[in-house]
């Protein structure tokens, strides 16, 4: 594959996508916790572990540990997909399901969604489900 027809791939276009994703939940826990416990808590060098009692917050760190649940293989099956050569197929159907359950997850844990958050999981993981299906048959 010739690097300029890989690097405007739409699998890496999305794979960049989730980058942001995962620098935003990242960001949006820490800002939580740190409006919580305090930024002199968050510019040290936190020995003591504590975690913020307040609800978002919790909600925040727990949404953005599921994310990073499936993010590698996320990954995994992107940067395969990118290398087998499906620029248009399944795979990036699949790859795009992935990333706009992913989207949708986060309004639904932060509000405390019961059930539709559930089912919005469980139409990421078909996502990657179907990323593989394309890569194993």
């Amino acid at each position: 594959m010739e690097a300029a027809a890989s690097a405007s791939s739409p699998m890496l276009v999305l794979l960049a996508l989730s980058v942001a994703l995962l620098v935003f939940h990242i960001g949006l826990q820490g800002m939580l916790s740190t409006r919580e416990l305090g930024s002199a808590w968050n510019a040290g060098p936190r020995d003591e572990p504590r975690r913020p009692a307040g609800v978002i917050a919790g909600r925040a760190a727990r949404a953005s540990a599921n994310f990073r649940e499936t993010y590698p293989a996320f990954v995994a099956l992107a940067l395969a997909l990118a290398i087998a050569g499906d620029p248009a197929g399944y795979g990036l159907a699949g790859a795009w399901l992935w990333f706009a359950a992913r989207l949708v997850y986060l309004p639904l844990y932060l509000a405390g969604v019961p059930y539709i958050r559930s089912l919005v999981w469980i139409v990421a993981l078909a996502g990657l489900a179907v990323m593989a299906g394309v890569i194993i048959l």
